[in-house]
């Protein structure tokens, strides 16, 4: 088994056939110029020691250097042997609430964005863990199934929007339900659903399916992102405010961030609750929580153990470099004896 590290660059071999058509023109120049000077026969006699086949080899010895030190660059590596690698972790989904109330910016940028931020900064801290992704307002809808590929969870999550979901609200319960069928396992200990929300919940009956998760062995974590103080919600084009939301009577709508029922919900479900201004305490928060828990083995798999080769045509590349520079374009004396060519010298 083999592979290439760094193909891009194959494409310094390109350097071997300009040096080849350069060597080509300037044997045509050099002929032509000392035809000038003399016929061919009195050309040799005033250079008898003059060798075609010394120059050819000269680049042929430098082409090998450079194909070398380019196979160097690219660093093959051999598989020597095969290691099983056992992936264990824990189960956590993400529900971000996606309703029109993430758009207050009495978090910055935003609550929807200081949200996927926290996620964002969460999966990074993650190593075997699987992730998987609900999007939620009035209605849940799985975003994301549960997964160890952190690169497509962050590539989901930053295409998050409050567009994404036609019914306007902010439906905890479903999440939390439509999170129970993201785990494979109903006999796991280490569930964890991580809810990111202003805690402005509309249906009322979060407190009763949290508590429904806990007996099903799902702890959920809750994140607050917002403001006590509230903020109102802005209606933007183009990235510039128009106007901001209003209800029946005309009156600015003020969203507040509602930590009395993110904290409920937590404690029903055997998690916490976190304030999510700062970032840094969020992931280290959450951290420390899922170094707690159990982990469960979700996957086995035979990686082959590579080694870089790499030395090896930097050394004959060196090497061919080094002869080169002692190669001189005129004849041998013991290779003219030999006389391979049949020559006969006046």
């Amino acid at each position: 088994m083999f592979k290439l590290d760094e193909k891009i660059w194959f494409w310094t071999l390109l350097v071997i056939p300009v040096i080849i058509l350069l060597f080509i023109f300037l044997q045509i120049w050099r002929r032509s110029a000392q035809k000038k000077f003399a016929d061919s026969a009195l050309l040799k006699r005033l250079s008898p020691n003059q060798s075609l086949f010394k120059s050819i080899l000269k680049v042929v010895v430098l082409c090998l250097a450079f194909a070398c030190l380019s196979l160097a660059l690219v660093n093959p590596k051999i598989g020597t042997k095969l290691e099983t690698v056992r992936s264990e972790g824990v189960d956590i989904v993400f529900a971000i609430d996606v309703s029109k109330s993430m758009l207050a910016e009495d978090i910055a940028p935003n609550r929807l964005q200081k949200s996927q931020q926290l996620v964002t900064q969460i999966i990074n801290s993650l190593v075997s863990d699987r992730v998987g992704i609900i999007a939620y307002a009035g209605k849940a809808f799985p975003q994301l199934p549960i997964t160890t590929d952190y690169a497509s969870a962050k590539m989901f999550l930053q295409n998050m929007n409050t567009d994404m979901l036609s019914s306007q609200g902010t439906a905890i319960s479903e999440a939390i339900q439509l999170s129970k069928t993201y785990y494979d396992n109903e006999e796991q200990s280490n569930r964890v659903l991580i809810i990111i929300s202003d805690g402005e919940d509309h249906d009322g009956e979060a407190l009763e399916i949290a508590e429904e998760a806990a007996e099903q062995g799902i702890r959920i974590f809750t994140v607050g992102v917002g403001d006590v103080k509230g903020g109102p919600i802005p209606i933007k084009r183009n990235g510039v405010v128009l106007n901001y939301k209003k209800d029946n009577q005309g009156e600015t709508v003020i969203t507040r961030l509602n930590e009395t029922t993110l904290k409920d919900i937590a404690a029903e479900a055997n998690g916490v609750y976190i304030n999510g201004s700062n970032t840094a305490e969020v992931v280290n928060m959450i951290k420390e929580e899922l170094n707690k828990m159990d982990k469960q083995e979700f996957e086995s798999k035979q990686i082959a153990d590579f080694k870089d080769q790499f030395q090896w045509f930097l050394a004959f590349g060196i090497f061919f470099l080094f002869i080169d520079i002692f190669f001189l374009e005129r004849k041998t004396a013991w290779l003219k004896k030999l006389n391979l060519f049949n020559e006969t010298y006046i």
